[in-house]
């Protein structure tokens, strides 16, 4: 074998080598963008879903994930959407956390005009299966006993758990995990009630 013929065969494997890189880099780019919006169109789906959960059925006739406002709280971005009835504004729904026992639990919740609760799910959270997630309404219905509250109602002073002198039931060995749920939504009440022309859109 001579000096030419061997140096052909040395560059022939880094080239191989480099093209099938090549082919590889581009169909994974292929196969992302194929699937990318399929995987948005999902997200965008369940969301819908989770909205439609906290507000009473009927109560928006519009697009929410198409009519939205984005307000600053704690140097944060939250995403509020807009709940209308034939084109009037009705609601609002956005999300709020608070950190349990193991980590942040995320709610979403629905309120009217009058800033009064019309509902609120748990969309996240790593609370302790058989105590923490009785949060969840498919396992209590405790949850659903925030429809109908308001800052003033229950009163301040009574937005806390029981154990805490307030109006809302604990969970026997999880106390932790209602707390946050309970502060999570006064959080969220608050918040309605600072920023609610800019919600609405009200001049």
């Amino acid at each position: 074998m001579n000096f030419s013929s061997f140096r052909e065969k040395v560059a022939y494997q880094p080239i191989l080598l480099g093209s099938f890189a090549l082919l590889a880099s581009g169909a994974l780019a292929w196969v992302s963008q194929a699937t990318g919006e399929a995987i948005v169109a999902a997200e965008a789906r369940d969301l819908r879903t989770s909205l439609s959960d906290v507000l009473p059925q009927g109560f928006a006739d519009n697009d929410l994930l198409g009519d939205t406002v984005t307000i600053e709280r704690d140097g944060q971005p939250v995403t509020i959407y807009r709940a209308r009835q034939r084109g009037k504004v009705r609601g609002a729904v956005f999300k709020v956390a608070e950190r349990g026992y193991a980590a942040d639990i995320q709610l979403l919740m629905a309120l009217d005009t009058d800033g009064t609760t019309l509902g609120v799910r748990v969309i996240k959270h790593a609370e302790t299966p058989g105590l923490g997630d009785k949060i969840e309404v498919a396992k209590s219905p405790w949850i659903e006993g925030f429809s109908g509250k308001s800052l003033h109602q229950p009163s301040p002073a009574q937005w806390a758990v029981k154990k805490d002198g307030g109006a809302f039931e604990q969970f026997a060995g999880a106390t932790i995990t209602p707390r946050a749920v309970v502060k999570a939504v006064k959080g969220g009440l608050a918040f309605f009630s600072a920023h609610r022309q800019e919600i609405l859109g009200e001049e």
